[in-house]
């Protein structure tokens, strides 16, 4: 796909999910400190892949992308709770997120837990009232949602990450597909649901977006451990700071870099053979070769 034709999509479809995010929480109640430190944490930018790959599967199922916009927000929702939650000092204790201060270290410990745990029911709120779409595909909906992002999904993976004591690649493969992946095929998945595309679709959607996590997941550790911070938007080399071990710890920096285009090929072999995949393959190459 050309580049002013895809970077032409993707800015339209990141202006139609920064004005949907930025109409959240705009009122402000008594406790107004609790939706500024939601807004500070959503509208502070991010490449917003997630959302951008459920409106191009949506728009590849034949609808139009505007409709799905409650189910990419949603699960855009679910992420920023995620980081809220990732950043504190009982998980990896972050500083920066996105290069700016994260949520705690601006609004105290308390807010920031509460501000992501608002975020949970808020997501599930905007399916539930997304126009357009038939009750079926809504319920489908927070079905995937719910299962990328919880014990058996990111909850999960987070968990592994935390409290066990994963060392070797076969662990972090698993670990990662949990933490990582399973959003990632979420926002695919979630993308079919909208469109009302059949079980196969949605399965080959998974599988790009679990090959395609494990992919960034991978670029993510090699950034880690080469990346610049101005670019990176936060510590370079925290991961062995905090003694977690990565893939390039236990595979090195090329054989990661090997198994990032092997994943990567993998992604978009899945969906290679749809008709318009054009936009989602030039996606994949982006995401794993960014600098930040």
């Amino acid at each position: 796909m050309e580049k002013t034709a895809f970077d032409a999509r993707y800015q339209e479809y990141l202006a139609a999910i920064e004005d949907y995010l930025n109409s959240l929480f705009a009122e402000k109640p008594h406790w107004a400190d609790l939706y500024e430190a939601m807004r500070y944490s959503v509208l502070s930018g991010g490449k917003r892949l997630r959302p951008v790959m459920t409106l191009e599967f949506a728009r590849l199922g034949g609808i139009d992308w505007r409709l799905a916009l409650p189910y990419a927000c949603a699960l855009e929702l679910v992420h920023n709770y995620s980081l809220i939650h990732d950043d504190l000092p009982c998980m990896d204790d972050d500083d920066l997120r996105r290069g700016k201060p994260t949520n705690h270290k601006v609004y105290g410990e308390t807010l920031a837990i509460l501000a992501g745990d608002a975020m949970q029911p808020e997501a599930f709120r905007l399916i539930a009232q997304a126009e357009g779409l038939s009750a079926e595909s809504r319920i489908a909906a927070v079905e995937v949602l719910a299962k990328a992002a919880g014990a058996d999904g990111m909850v999960g993976g987070q968990v592994l990450d935390t409290v066990y004591d994963v060392t070797d690649a076969e662990g972090l493969t698993f670990l990662n597909r949990l933490k990582t992946c399973a959003m990632i095929s979420g926002a695919a998945e979630l993308g079919c649901v909208a469109a009302g595309m059949d079980e196969e679709k949605r399965r080959k959607a998974c599988e790009f977006g679990d090959n395609l996590g494990l992919a960034f997941q991978i670029r993510d550790d090699i950034l880690d451990v080469e990346g610049s911070e101005d670019v990176f938007g936060k510590p370079i080399g925290s991961d062995r700071e905090e003694g977690k071990v990565t893939f390039v710890d236990v595979k090195g920096l090329a054989a990661c870099q090997r198994a990032v285009e092997d994943y990567t090929a993998a992604a978009k072999a899945a969906i290679a053979y749809w008709e318009g995949s054009e936009f989602l393959l030039e996606l994949a190459d982006r995401m794993v070769k960014r600098v930040k």
